[in-house]
């Protein structure tokens, strides 16, 4: 379990080890209050805490953000997230870095990018001259811990929308007293005079992982079924799915295609009439290829004001990979040369509305009052499992099945399917693996060998997907036209990475057992200058995860090879 691994800080919130506001930034970057104004437009009001650093085109992007953009006279609350560009590339210290390899790859840490968590509020304001008030409450962090965001800001903002700024500035210092985002614990995490329990999944978490035994956040841990009965503890049971069954409702009987696009990265743009429908949805298509993590750039929710507008939206060049997700009519002209459209509407009933065109442009789609389905000229390879679709659109009697039961259904669905899409991949790495017999310790770690495709190919036939998985077609183009696909190339450097840090601390462990007199005896003394240099590069190397009986022999192997040159010799590589 990640929680015993070596490496991590002692996580006590009353440890003087930790600055202030340091707690609250592993979670959070910043509170932001955005105000429409009528003569500046969109501004931000506040930012809580004051050191938390924007740059004038973050903010700028906040802003834009932060509200619908479409016209709507609708009073109300609304809730949706957000995805933008940092200015400013996160730099991971010691922990963060452990986090960040214990993390499953859905879930890293987003060094390149901040989400953003709005709550929007439309209110009649008769002090306004505009006649109503909009404000939104804005959370930015780098974790795309969606569900469980989306939850926290609820509780901000009925805060602030009550109590002002005092509220916003209470719960923060209740955040900066959470115990870290530790993969694999479980933590109850107080604000606001309510307790959430979440657990952190991890990326050695089977499927249905259940609640690590101890429970982080209590006084004691051996009280937590006192506390549960004396404090209300709302328990919850994912921290970043969302409701893919309710916003991919209307497209039910097209799951399979977008899996397909979704998996090989074709650039998608998803219209909706509202934001929270456009940004759960893009939310969904992506969570769809779990556990793969889908490595091209997505914007859950996207404006004609955004940094990027002109780059996602110009015509001299072909989209690129990448699932935008837009409400503004404006983009139903724009995006006419992208190559797949999904247009989704709440107020659809399932299935029966959606339609699957195939057509060569999209000129013809210049309303998002489109009727609700998938604008493509793309041809699925695989086949429709009508099986899985019947099962979901089959109407069950009032109360049997929650829509909980519908979103996990579907979530096992795309994970078994993606899962058996990947089984092959991970077979054919393996063979590419050194043997153990060619892993020296006196010598650097071995490598893998390159990844050839025609060769993976030829292995379908006996180790293909076809054995764990009744889904029909021709899986080899599947694969070629994933090999083209950034979300390969990231998987297949995140697969090197790791097994060769799996190889290099083999190699080390065995350098930590070896007999190191016997190696030594008859070596020149160039020969133990240089194990000398290996010995405490292998100490220093924070790219591989040593345990403490492995770096206390390599120890004990520096004292034993440095006592054996020559004084003058040992004072100078004592400095090295």
């Amino acid at each position: 379990m990640a929680t015993s691994g070596p490496g991590y800080q002692q996580d006590d919130p009353s440890s003087p080890t930790f600055a202030p506001w340091e707690r609250f930034s592993r979670w959070l970057h910043c509170v932001c209050i955005v105000v429409f104004d009528l003569e500046l437009g969109q501004a931000i009001e506040e930012i809580y805490p004051a050191e938390a650093q924007l740059s004038a085109s973050e903010k700028r992007n906040i802003c834009y953000l932060s509200f619908p953009d479409s016209n709507s006279a609708a009073m109300g609350d609304t809730q949706f997230h957000f995805r933008i560009r940092s200015d400013r590339r996160l730099e991971l210290d010691s922990s963060e870095i452990l986090v960040d390899r214990d993390s499953p790859a859905v879930l890293k840490p987003d060094t390149a990018h901040y989400y953003g968590f709005v709550y929007f509020r439309q209110e009649k304001d008769s002090t306004s001259k505009r006649g109503y008030m909009q404000k939104s409450v804005v959370l930015l962090s780098r974790l795309p811990y969606v569900k469980f965001f989306s939850m926290i800001n609820k509780t901000i903002a009925a805060g602030f929308f009550e109590h002002g700024m005092v509220s916003v500035e209470s719960s923060c210092h209740d955040i900066d007293q959470w115990h870290l985002p530790i993969p694999g614990r479980t933590l109850q995490l107080p604000i606001s005079g309510k307790v959430l329990q979440i657990r952190i999944p991890s990326k050695t978490d089977k499927p249905g992982a259940v609640s690590s035994p101890e429970v982080y956040g209590v006084s004691n841990p051996l009280d937590f079924a006192v506390t549960q009965s004396v404090a209300a503890v709302t328990i919850v049971s994912s921290i970043h799915d969302v409701d893919s069954f309710g916003c991919l409702l209307p497209v039910l009987p097209h799951l399979n295609v977008l899996w397909e696009l979704v998996l090989v990265g074709e650039p998608i743009v998803v219209m909706a009439s509202t934001p929270d429908i456009c940004a759960t949805t893009v939310q969904a298509l992506i969570n769809m290829i779990k556990p793969l993590k889908y490595a091209s750039d997505f914007r859950p929710y996207f404006t004609i004001h955004d940094n990027e507008f002109k780059e996602y939206t110009t015509k001299t060049q072909a989209p690129p990979s990448i699932i935008l997700g837009v409400t503004n009519p404006y983009f139903a002209k724009m995006l006419q040369h992208w190559p797949h459209v999904l247009v989704v509407d709440n107020c659809s009933k399932p299935g029966q509305s959606s339609v699957i065109k195939r057509t060569k442009n999209l000129k013809g789609l210049t309303t998002l009052e489109t009727t609700p389905g998938l604008y493509t000229k793309y041809l699925p390879i695989m086949k429709k499992d009508k099986f899985i679709i019947k099962r979901l659109l089959k109407q069950p009697p009032p109360g049997a099945r929650p829509q909980e039961a519908q979103n996990a259904m579907l979530t096992r669905y795309f994970l078994e399917q993606t899962q058996s899409f990947i089984i092959p991949l991970e077979r054919y790495i393996t063979t590419l693996m050194p043997l153990q017999k060619n892993i020296s310790p006196w010598k650097s770690a071995p490598t893998l060998k390159p990844f050839d495709p025609d060769e993976f190919i030829r292995s379908l036939s006996k180790v293909g997907p076809q054995l764990t998985s009744d889904i029909k077609g021709n899986w080899e183009n599947l694969y070629r036209r994933f090999f083209k696909s950034p979300n390969f190339d990231a998987w297949l450097r995140s697969r090197k990475a790791e097994i060769v840090e799996a190889l290099q601390l083999r190699q080390i462990e065995m350098m930590g057992t070896a007999d190191i007199a016997s190696y030594t005896k008859g070596k020149a003394e160039v020969e133990i200058v240089d194990l000398i240099l290996r010995l405490k590069e292998k100490l220093n190397n924070s790219n591989v995860s040593i345990n403490e009986i492995t770096r206390r022999r390599l120890s004990d192997h520096l004292t034993f090879v440095t006592s054996i040159v020559p004084p003058d010799l040992q004072g100078i590589l004592k400095n090295v």
